[in-house]
């Protein structure tokens, strides 16, 4: 079922400037998160990062690849944590940077949960809310290992998660980012909780529609009174069934989200980020109504959006603001690309994930390119 035009609010231009509670957006093209493995083995930006995200803030808003907020919620070597001061003060330059050129950055805070492998996490043991496995295997400096059983959280451990979000974003707004948010989608903890699949629990957390979307809101909602609920978003993918966390139940799906949406409600969040393969659909326009706040729309993994699609979600009423991915790693001036309806770079996959500046800091601006062909 779609979503009618008559239901849906007064258009805007995917152009125009844009409002997300604090966040100002020049433009209604947001940077999704990406993760691109350039940190290091310390989880520290660097040059690297620092040049990347500053070369793309003519997007309206970037937000960041998923930043681990504590040692054991790492699930990727190369990824950035924001835990340590090292960590805050890399952050910190590459804030600066994004903001000289007048743009918005927001952090997504990312426990990985069971994805990962303590050879990665370079802790005893990963965590979830379930003593099951992801499927499939991850790659370590040592080769690929098989996903290994996680640590069931106990009751007292879950508040304990909570709390390292907490402080990670306290530690993402000092290093001066303009908002956070919370990685509720793709397989990670906080989307763990939900799926009976990932979460076979027999308390508060589990079990009921309404005991597997509590984790969600319980961490959304401490992460809101810590920096501010109009500096917060959270991002969900319900049935993307990615990670072994399988929605499969179009009923329960709806349960765990309108739950999710109804805790998120009151707390008047600046967006709320929903990757699904059918942003216009009944599905996600639930929940951008029953949540109460400001949609970013991203269709998916299966098609990399184009400027179409991004101009009929935002100018057709369907979403506040469109995150992008594949375009924007390949086009650090993709808005003024789409505003020109100009040529594009061509994304290389096969760079997408490494540690050098190849396929991160390379693709050229349209004037660059332009005089190059010239």
């Amino acid at each position: 079922m779609r979503t009618t035009a008559a239901a849906l609010p007064p258009s805007v231009k995917l152009f125009e400037p844009a409002e997300l509670g604090a966040l100002r957006l020049s433009n209604r093209i947001v940077m999704a998160p990406l993760t691109r493995t350039r940190a290091g083995a310390q989880g520290i930006p660097n040059d690297l990062l620092v040049k990347h995200y500053a070369q793309r803030a003519s997007l309206g808003m970037i937000v960041t690849e998923g930043t681990w907020p504590v040692q054991e919620g790492r699930s990727y070597p190369g990824q950035p944590g924001i835990e340590t001061d090292e960590q805050i003060a890399g952050w910190r330059r590459v804030a600066d940077a994004v903001h000289e050129r007048g743009g918005t950055i927001v952090m997504q805070l990312m426990h990985g949960g069971r994805v990962s492998h303590p050879e990665i996490s370079q802790t005893p043991r990963i965590v979830g809310p379930s003593a099951v496995a992801a499927p499939g295997q991850t790659h370590t400096a040592s080769g690929k290992v098989d996903m290994p059983v996680p640590h069931a959280l106990t009751t007292d451990e879950v508040q304990e998660a909570v709390q390292g979000f907490v402080q990670a974003a306290r530690n993402a707004i000092a290093a001066g980012l303009d908002g956070v948010e919370v990685h509720g989608a793709n397989g990670y903890l906080v989307h763990e909780f939900m799926s009976s699949t990932s979460n076979t629990r027999d308390d508060q957390y589990g079990g009921s529609p309404e005991n597997r979307a509590r984790f969600a809101i319980e961490v959304t909602t401490a992460v809101a009174e810590a920096v501010g609920a109009d500096r917060t978003g959270i991002r969900l993918s319900p049935e993307h069934g990615i990670q072994g966390v399988i929605e499969d139940d179009a009923d329960d799906v709806r349960a765990v989200y309108t739950a999710i949406a109804e805790g998120l409600a009151p707390l008047g969040l600046a967006f709320v980020d929903v990757l699904h393969a059918e942003p216009t659909g009944d599905l996600v326009q639930h929940i951008r109504r029953t949540a109460n706040a400001p949609l970013v729309a991203n269709s998916g993994f299966s098609a990399m959006t184009d400027r179409d699609e991004a101009l009929s979600l935002v100018e057709g009423g369907f979403a506040e603001a469109v995150a992008v991915g594949r375009a924007a790693i390949a086009n650090p001036d993709l808005a003024e690309r789409w505003e020109q309806d100009a040529e594009l770079n061509a994304p290389r996959p096969e760079l997408f994930y490494g540690d050098s500046g190849e396929g991160y800091v390379d693709y050229p601006t349209l004037a660059e390119a332009r005089a190059t062909v010239a």
